[in-house]
C-alpha cells in the first residue's frame, strides 16, 4: 500500500566484499549497507510495483507507489555499484555529494561524477566539508552550501537544485542560505514522509541502516513504523541541544564501541 505522500530513503557507501570502506568508525558503520541487501531492496521495489524517483521527480508527488532514493557524501560506490544497479531497475536517485571529498579515497573523482550525471541520475549538494551547519558562521555557511553546489555545477555543466544537509544539522540561517543560493529543496534527516504539503526547505528522509529487515524496509516504504523513529530523533536531538554537536558525537562513539 503507498503512502499519501513519498518517502525518501537515504543511503550513503556500499560494502562491497574485497573493497576497503572509506572510513571505519562505528558511527559511521552503522550507515553502511551491504551491497546485496541494496540489491535485495531494489529488487522488492520492483517486483512490488514501485517506482524509485530523484528528488526532482519525487518533488511532482506522483500518483502510484513511488520513493525517493537519495545517497550521502559522493563514495565512489555511487558509481561503481549503486548507478548499475538501479538502471537494472530503471530507478532514478539524487546523489547527494560533498564536493570537498570528490578525489579522495573512497570518493568518486571529477570523470565519475560526470558519467553519473551523464547516465540521468540527478546531482544534488551535501556541502563542501560535511560540516554540521548549525555550528557555521555566515561565510563559512556561504562556501559550505553556495559555493559548494557552484563547485559541483562546474564539475557537471548542470545546475545542482538540492541540497541535503550532513547529519540533519540546521536551522533558519541554514535555511536562508540554501534559498539564495538557488537551490529549490533541502533534505533533513527527519523520518516522516512528505505530501504536497510539505515545505520542500525541510524534506524528511528515512536512513536506511545496515541492519534494516527487508520486513522493515517495505514499512519504511509505506510510510509505517516512522513514529519510532521520530521518537527516538526527538531524544536525540535534546541530547545535541544540550551537549552540543562536537560533544554529543564524542558521546555516541563512545557508546557505539
Amino acid at each position: 500500500m503507498a503512502p499519501a505522500g513519498v518517502v525518501f530513503l537515504m543511503y550513503h557507501e556500499l560494502e562491497v566484499p574485497g573493497r576497503a570502506v572509506s572510513r571505519s568508525e562505528p558511527g559511521y558503520i552503522r550507515y553502511i549497507l551491504a551491497e546485496n541487501s541494496f540489491k535485495t531492496q531494489m529488487n522488492w521495489l520492483a517486483q512490488n510495483g514501485w517506482r524509485g524517483l530523484s528528488t526532482g521527480d519525487a518533488l511532482a508527488y506522483p500518483d502510484g507507489k513511488s520513493v525517493a532514493i537519495t545517497f550521502d557524501d559522493g563514495c565512489e560506490t555511487d558509481f561503481v555499484t549503486a548507478a548499475p544497479i538501479l538502471k537494472e531497475h530503471g530507478f532514478n536517485a539524487t546523489f547527494y555529494v560533498t564536493a570537498g571529498f570528490m578525489g579522495k579515497p573512497g570518493y568518486m573523482i571529477p570523470a565519475q561524477l560526470q558519467q553519473l550525471s551523464a547516465l540521468g541520475f540527478e546531482i544534488g549538494c551535501h556541502s563542501m566539508t560535511h560540516a554540521y551547519l548549525d555550528d557555521l558562521d555566515p561565510m563559512a555557511l556561504q562556501r559550505e552550501i553556495a559555493d559548494a553546489g557552484k563547485k559541483l555545477e562546474d564539475m557537471t555543466g548542470r545546475k545542482v537544485a538540492h541540497f541535503s544537509c550532513p547529519g540533519g544539522r540546521l536551522n533558519e540561517r541554514v535555511i536562508t542560505v540554501a534559498r539564495e543560493g538557488g537551490y529549490r529543496s533541502l533534505a533533513t534527516s527527519s523520518a516522516r514522509v512528505n505530501t504536497p504539503a510539505t515545505d520542500p526547505f525541510l524534506l524528511g528522509r528515512v536512513a536506511i541502516m545496515r541492519d534494516f529487515m527487508l520486513t522493515s524496509f517495505g514499512e519504511v516504504c509505506e510510510g509505517k513504523s516512522l513514529w519510532r523513529m521520530r521518537l527516538n530523533e526527538s531524544l536525540r536531538g535534546t541530547a545535541k541541544q544540550i551537549m552540543g554537536n562536537t560533544l554529543y558525537d564524542r558521546f555516541r562513539e563512545l557508546l557505539l564501541r
